[in-house]
């Protein structure tokens, strides 16, 4: 049996709701699109991102 280190792929600001998603190919965080708009929600906002304590980045696999 071994870990693999994972990485969150979508994000929510909750403060603001601001929406991103990670680009694999861009390797960096893009703002979601909903009918061509960008989900920025506010541009000043210290964003609070809904990533916490209970996100776990290691995943047991068994090989």
């Amino acid at each position: 049996m071994s870990a693999e280190v994972r990485a969150p792929t979508a994000r929510v600001c909750e403060r603001c709701g601001r929406e991103e998603y990670w680009d694999e190919s861009l390797e960096a965080w893009q703002i979601v699109r909903d009918d061509g708009d960008k989900q920025a929600g506010n541009p000043h906002c210290l964003h609070e991102w809904d990533i916490n304590g209970t996100f776990n980045p290691v995943v047991e696999r068994s090989d």
